[in-house]
């Protein structure tokens, strides 16, 4: 069974190029376009890892983290942030609502594909 990746991104050149990059390494995708639709999936599909951007409509990617990390059932999913939100600071701000990892856009899908194996495989 292939590992479940939420992937939470309003941007839809962005969110192909995930989906192209992650389920053509085999993995199964599931996307999110909005904070709450995230929040949601992460609830009801048990993925296995979250991709989740910061700038999103009606709850950005800092207060879904912080709500899925707070959550007993969903604390142990990893939340990598890939973001071009990329302000000074921001990795910090990304850390402190729990994510587990940071990526300034463009990130390479080299780069972002090692950092999924390291916290599935």
């Amino acid at each position: 069974m292939s590992k479940r990746i939420l992937v939470v991104e309003d941007q839809q050149d962005n969110m192909q190029i995930m989906n192209d990059l992650l389920t053509g390494a085999g993995y199964e995708v599931i996307k999110a376009i909005t904070g709450d639709q995230g929040l949601a999936a992460a609830e009801t599909q048990s993925p296995d890892l979250i991709l989740m951007d910061i700038m999103l409509p009606v709850m950005d990617g800092y207060e879904v983290t912080r709500r899925i990390k707070a959550n007993d059932a969903l604390r142990h999913i990893p939340v990598i942030a890939v973001t071009s939100y990329a302000m000074d600071g921001e990795e910090g701000r990304a850390l402190e609502a729990g994510c587990d990892a940071y990526f300034p856009k463009p990130v390479s899908p080299r780069v972002l594909l090692a950092k999924v194996r390291e916290y599935l495989d």
